[in-house]
């Protein structure tokens, strides 16, 4: 889908794919797989 630098952008992609609930499965590794962070947690661009 691309790349996220933010939440909401995570929260949007997951949106287009019709997951307009998707907030409420963020952590959920079913979901999202998290590199270099977790929801909370980003990792800072080189």
């Amino acid at each position: 889908m691309g790349t996220a630098y933010h939440l909401l952008d995570v929260l949007e992609f997951l949106r287009r794919t019709g997951l307009p609930e998707a907030h409420e499965g963020i952590d959920d590794p079913d979901l999202v797989e998290w590199r270099g962070g977790d929801s909370r947690r980003w990792r800072e661009e080189p």
